[in-house]
């Protein structure tokens, strides 16, 4: 049972509390917005160092074609699927609690999403031909490759990216008819187009009701299919380390983990930076942190059985694969197994932990180390040793740089959003005030607090 139950609100005060980050600018704001916005534009510095000077500035070498860029593209992919993954299961299970959660962790998609769709373009050498990467055909009635990674990479975010900005745009289109009454000049303006004329009537909700139905069920699979494809792109190889039919699983399984730790970390940073604690309560942390433990063990079980299967099958060519990365990359490994399992583990089993919310920040960040730390030893050390060649990979100060401009060109979308949408959905949030009783969690049962005074 919940001893944190939230102060009866009005719905005068949720439209306020919900709608200041957009009505109010303050210098902290500002702050960060110019810190990311610095580091992705060192980031975009180097990128453009990198065009004058070729794919080689990253370091890449015989036989390592795939470094840095690959790694941040599997990341993000991950960080981004998650989000309106969760958004969407929720909703699937009529969770109450998911309502102060779906609009942070679907800006978190779409914000991660564009992050991880600009690395197969930063990775494919000669830039300014980015549109080969799409299935289109052409006067010369060429098609692009088929049997490239890189085609069915930009064909699976391209659909998920659509799918998702649909999904995320018609949960606001509520908001913004709030947003349109409560702002003037070209903010109103602004939110008259997107609001899309919309008045609150039966039949619009009826027909709002009917798109999430429909798009709940559609992006769940897009989802599966998405890492997927990212993990085949390593599966369907012959390299030893890479050919193997546990990817696919493996990487859906990952991506959930990642994107969970990256729910819980904006969840902290929304919290504490617009002071939403009567809306991001301790109960929300404690659930997604059971949810976060619950992939824990699922993950460790592809971690260890994929090591396990290469160690087992007595391939010469694995069993060096596996000795080469407990020996050459023995300290990736460290990071893997105190951040991505001793951590979590030792963390999330304790529900007072879980309702701790800085605690709960420190399990996301921890979670995020080891998923990055994971996708470098499946990019790095597979290819590093062959019959013809052996090479190794360090990273060098370019690609430090893009990566750091990777989280600068994150932070920046996402705080640039949070300044003209309601990042905690405003008529979701309300809905839930019609709710009574008791309402299922998982096994059991959660108090849903009756405010009859915020239903008129």
């Amino acid at each position: 049972m919940y001893d944190e139950l939230p102060v009866p609100l009005t719905a005068a005060q949720v439209n306020t509390d919900l709608t200041r980050n957009i009505t109010q600018t303050g210098w902290l704001w500002w702050a960060i917005l110019g810190l990311f916005g610095s580091v992705f534009g060192w980031g975009a510095l180097v990128f453009a160092y990198q065009i004058y000077n070729g794919m080689g500035a990253y370091g890449n070498n015989r036989p390592i074609y795939w470094a840095l860029p690959i790694i941040n593209f599997v990341f993000w992919a991950g960080v981004a699927l998650s989000g309106t993954m969760i958004s969407a299961i929720l909703r699937l299970l009529h969770a109450g609690w998911r309502r102060s959660l779906t609009r942070m962790t679907e800006t978190l998609t779409v914000c991660a999403l564009a992050v991880a769709g600009v690395f197969p373009l930063l990775h494919i050498g000669r830039n300014w031909t980015f549109f080969w990467m799409l299935a289109y055909p052409n006067e010369r009635q060429l098609w692009p490759n088929y049997k490239s990674p890189l085609l069915w990479d930009a064909t699976a975010i391209s659909v998920y990216l659509t799918t998702s900005v649909i999904f995320w745009y018609s949960g606001l289109i509520p908001d913004f008819a709030i947003l349109r009454e409560r702002t003037q000049g070209w903010r109103r303006t602004l939110y008259t187009v997107l609001c899309l004329g919309w008045r609150g009537t039966d039949r619009e909700w009826r027909r709002l009701k009917v798109l999430f139905g429909i798009l709940t069920v559609m992006i769940i699979p897009v989802f599966v299919s998405l890492h997927t494809i990212v993990g085949w792109d390593f599966g369907m190889s012959i390299v030893p380390g890479w050919h193997s039919n546990i990817f696919a699983p493996y990487f859906v399984c990952g991506a959930l983990y990642s994107g969970c730790g990256a729910v819980l970390i904006i969840m902290y940073c929304v919290r504490r930076s617009f002071h939403l604690e009567q809306y991001i309560l301790p109960k929300h942390f404690d659930n997604i942190g059971k949810v976060l433990f619950s992939i824990s063990l699922l993950w460790f079980y592809f971690f260890a059985g994929d090591a396990w299967s290469d160690w087992f099958s007595r391939d010469p060519s694995h069993i060096n694969w596996l000795y080469f990365m407990f020996h050459g990359y023995k300290w990736v490994l460290a990071l893997i197994l105190v951040f991505g399992i001793l951590v979590p583990f030792s963390m999330l089993a304790f529900g007072k932990v879980r309702r701790t919310p800085w605690l709960m920040l420190l399990v996301g960040i921890s979670v995020n180390i080891a998923m990055f730390s994971e996708r470098v030893t499946v990019v790095i050390p597979a290819p590093s040793r062959n019959i013809l060649t052996w090479g190794n990979y360090t990273p060098n100060w370019v690609g430090i740089s893009v990566t750091a401009g990777a989280i600068g060109l994150f932070g920046f979308l996402y705080t640039l959003l949070s300044k003209f949408i309601p990042i905690v959905s405003i008529w979701e949030f309300r809905e839930g005030d019609h709710a009574e009783g008791l309402e299922r969690v998982g096994g059991g049962e959660m108090p849903v607090v009756i405010r009859e005074e915020a239903i008129g």
